[in-house]
């Protein structure tokens, strides 16, 4: 029997990823049902998909079709709600970026998951493609020697019309800016190969947008590795680019892309004593691209079989949230903070803002005066 599948949320990511995917899965899965707070979407979406009901209220299709995996492509602030519902249902969930808002949120979601299933899994598609997994797999066997230095990159450009979105760029509605939005994709990846970070001292403006969150972020974390590491992440960057960059004992390794990567967008540099044929083991075998949902899908429908926690969920789901939340705090306090600090009652455990949305915003804007028309000017 195919896995029925109930999808809460219409919009573009959803009909680029979601939908495409149940699709490239086959007789896997049954799309069973859409869900849109915008009717006409909902209805528009069930009939380009051949799905064959549509509602406006995700709990209805969660008591009608009773969904055994359900879908979740809405904005970050409803996802613990709609999490929760779906997981109270009976029903595994695969949800959108980032998590939640808050690792309260998190924890509190992840609450309502129960032993065997159902467990909800979040889409991380960076660290699906076939390079990625190789390069796991040789950090995990110690094939490269210690990490020693790592960059990660997310170097996007957003311009004033894509922040008229309502809940974009708001404490509220997004948790953050692109800490939080844009480099948590690759902050994900980057930590499911290296591993837990230790500690984090970071800074953050709002430089060139009109929002209530930063704009640019920047960070020098330790990992519990040893490794030290550099996160920039900006939505000012006209020659966008994403890029991660790990230098082992044994060599350094390289992804340079935008949304998506294939291996052809990896660079592999052993240190000179290596061997060509020692290097040349050290390849992905096959070709697999990150531009795709199809691979986590995948795994987490085996996961449902197994009855078993699929990636990318529990601690594993939960890391670059507490990276962020880490981030959020060292720039707004103004000092290193320690993974360890984070414990239910920090303020920044609760809310990226550490409780104080208008004080956090003013320390982010602090010194920048936003002119439209003309860009930001700074302070003498």
């Amino acid at each position: 029997m195919p896995i029925r599948v109930g999808l809460i949320g219409t919009g573009s990511i959803a009909r680029e990823k979601h939908l495409p995917g149940m699709v490239e899965l086959g007789g896997l899965v049954e799309t069973v049902a859409v869900v849109d707070v915008n009717e006409e979407r909902a209805r528009s979406a069930a009939a380009d998909y051949a799905v064959p009901h549509s509602y406006t209220d995700y709990q209805e299709m969660l008591e009608v079709d009773h969904p055994d995996l359900v879908l979740i492509a809405t904005p970050p602030s409803t996802h613990r709600e709609t999490v929760t519902a779906a997981l109270d249902a009976g029903a595994w969930v695969a949800c959108e970026k980032p998590p939640t808002l808050s690792l309260a949120d998190y924890d509190a979601m992840s609450a309502h998951e129960k032993e065997g299933g159902p467990y909800v899994s979040f889409l991380f598609q960076h660290r699906w493609g076939s390079a990625a997994r190789r390069l796991r797999e040789l950090v995990a066997h110690g094939t490269l020697g210690r990490p020693l230095v790592a960059t990660c990159n997310t170097l996007w450009y957003r311009d004033p019309t894509y922040f008229a979105v309502p809940w974009r760029a708001k404490w509220a509605t997004e948790g953050g800016g692109p800490t939080m939005g844009h480099g948590i994709h690759q902050v994900d990846m980057l930590l499911s190969i290296l591993g837990n970070w230790s500690d984090v001292s970071a800074e953050m403006a709002t430089l060139g947008r009109d929002t209530e969150t930063e704009d640019v972020s920047l960070a020098i974390a330790r990992l519990e590795n040893g490794a030290m590491v550099s996160v920039t992440n900006s939505l000012l960057s006209p020659r966008q680019t994403s890029d991660v960059r790990i230098d082992f004992e044994k060599a350094t390794v390289e992804v340079h892309h935008l949304y998506g990567y294939d291996n052809t967008n990896w660079t592999w540099t052993p240190a000179p004593d290596i061997p060509e044929d020692e290097a040349a083991s050290w390849l992905p075998r096959s070709n697999e691209t990150s531009d795709t949902h199809v691979h986590q899908f995948r795994i987490i429908l085996d996961a449902m079989e197994r009855g078993e926690r699929p990636p990318v969920s529990g601690a594993d789901g939960r890391r670059g949230l507490e990276f962020a939340a880490g981030m959020y705090k060292s720039a707004l306090t103004g000092r290193r903070v320690a993974r360890s600090e984070l414990t239910p009652d920090d303020p920044f455990y609760t809310t990226m803002t550490g409780g104080d949305a208008s004080t956090a915003t003013d320390r982010i804007h602090a010194g920048t005066i936003l002119a439209p028309s003309q860009g930001p000017e700074r302070h003498a």
